[in-house]
Parts: C-alpha cells; sequence; structure tokens
C-alpha cells in the first residue's frame, strides 16, 4: 500500500513547529497558522469551500517562497475566517510578474513574515493558501495532497514529477492551457 494511502486515513498530527500550540481540524475544518503564531485562519477540508489543491513551480511562488517551489490550496472566501491577527496581516500587490498582467496581492503576518495567502484579481473570490501553514500535518498527506502541479515547464531539473498529478505546463486556468475545468473540478 502506497504511503499517502497510509497517511490519509492517519490520525491528526500536530508537530512542534512554530511558536503557536493552539492548531486544531475535525471532519470538516481545520487552522492554518503563521510561525510566530500572530496569525490564525481556519478553512474548510471538504467541497464546497475547498476548491484546490496544487504545487506552483511558478518564478512568483519560487521567490516569495524562498524555495523552487510552493504547495498551495485554493478556498472559496465565503468558508476562510480570521480566527485571530486579521490586523497583523500586511499586504503587497503587484502585477508585472503574473502571465494575465492581472494583480496578485499577497498577504503576510508583519511579525514573523510567514506568507499566510494570496488573492488574485482574476479570481475574485478566491484565496490560495499555503500548505504549509497548516497545523494538522497529517492533511498535507491527505485532504491537501496536491492534485495538479503547475508551471511545469519552470520546475527545476533536480525535482521530479509528483506521482499521480496531473502536469500542467504553464498555470491552471490560463488562457495558454485551456484548463480551467482543472482549477475549479470537485474533488
Amino acid at each position: 500500500m502506497p504511503a499517502t494511502s497510509k497517511a490519509s486515513n492517519a490520525a491528526p498530527s500536530f508537530p512542534l513547529a512554530g511558536a503557536s500550540q493552539d492548531g486544531w481540524s475535525n471532519e470538516e475544518r481545520a487552522t492554518a497558522t503563521c510561525f510566530c503564531g500572530a496569525v490564525q485562519l481556519s478553512f474548510p477540508t471538504t467541497r464546497p469551500g475547498l476548491i484546490n489543491t496544487f504545487v506552483c513551480h511558478c518564478t512568483d511562488c519560487r521567490k516569495i517562497t524562498a524555495s523552487m517551489f510552493a504547495t498551495n490550496f485554493t478556498i472559496s472566501d465565503k468558508y476562510l475566517t480570521h480566527e485571530r491577527g486579521q490586523n497583523r496581516l500586511t499586504s503587497y500587490s503587484q502585477s508585472k510578474t503574473i502571465a494575465t498582467g492581472k494583480t496578485m496581492t499577497n498577504y503576510f503576518c508583519s511579525t514573523c513574515g510567514s506568507l499566510m495567502y494570496r488573492r488574485s484579481s482574476r479570481f475574485p473570490g478566491l484565496s490560495i493558501l499555503r500548505t504549509g501553514t497548516v497545523d494538522d500535518f497529517s492533511l498535507h498527506e491527505g485532504r491537501l495532497k496536491p492534485r495538479v502541479e503547475q508551471f511545469v515547464k519552470d520546475r527545476v531539473c533536480w525535482v521530479h514529477a509528483v506521482d499521480g498529478v496531473t502536469q500542467v505546463e504553464a498555470g491552471i486556468g490560463t488562457a495558454t492551457v485551456g484548463a480551467a475545468s482543472l482549477w475549479l473540478s470537485p474533488f
């Protein structure tokens, strides 16, 4: 049996990761907390609030994660709750590096700098959260396991495709891909 199958049914796992230890999850919702604990969100772990899960290799994700890719999930804003620290979020917006020319806004903790989510003017009403901020690590292997890997044309040669995940050359839902159905497809 593959490791991901076992992990999908794993009990919640809350390892020591950051200053806050009050994260939680249940059958329908879970929390995402910044590194210092000042900002905490809660989000749905099922449809209709959970829209999609994906790995992104775009150049923006490389820069804002200080890594080679980002793992993300998309939530409908009407299901996203700021449990604490909304006033501690700082935002930065730009459109220069976005292929569509639309504006992407990053929301990050003003204390520790953790990127909590991004919002695109192209997809109003949706927030793109970072999987690494999710407090229950068992969700990373189960409900939040990526379904799509995008901007694979920009993936470095020493990172390999994620097994069993749809590969998309550019961005999900871009005109060059014609894969808008991947963005909003049901789980």
